[in-house]
């Protein structure tokens, strides 16, 4: 085994963490926080979003998406509506100041997206992508470590 190969979650780590820190420097040009900006994104646009289905969408715990909900209903980027569809849910709606952050968040996202396009190959980005799905399906197997333990 290889030090790389002791080093898969390290790298994940601090990757996410180096992206993470570049996005939330860009959002706080803009009196904004990453994570808002993705909340922003994972809004539809022009339906909005229920409360209930945002969570699982963005992979976050319901105190935290409740926190940045109610920031950004203070910041008057978003509404809180009954939903028409189901009258127990409630429907969060971008108001015109939360699609234009919104824009602004894409903006950004795209910005990065382009710049990894220009030294990445494609063929690079696919095999970067099936690796990621690998380590995630092995990650989410309850049965990684029981294999192990069968070998013992």
């Amino acid at each position: 085994m290889s030090n790389n190969d002791l080093a898969i979650d390290q790298y994940l780590r601090s990757t996410w963490l180096t992206v993470q820190k570049m996005y939330n420097e860009q959002a706080s040009k803009f009196n904004s926080t990453m994570v808002m900006g993705f909340t922003l994104l994972s809004i539809d646009p022009k339906k909005g979003t229920p409360s209930t289905s945002l969570g699982p969408k963005m992979g976050i715990e319901p105190t935290s998406l409740s926190r940045t909900l109610k920031n950004l209903e203070e910041r008057g980027l978003i509404l809180r509506k009954p939903n028409p569809e189901d009258g127990r849910s409630i429907l969060i709606v971008l108001t015109d100041d939360g699609l234009k952050m919104r824009d602004v968040s894409k903006e950004v996202v795209l910005n990065f997206y382009e710049a990894i396009q220009l030294k990445i190959s494609p063929e690079e980005m696919n095999v970067f992508f099936s690796v990621l799905k690998k380590i995630n399906s092995i990650a989410s197997d309850k049965k990684t470590f029981e294999k192990k333990k069968e070998l013992q």
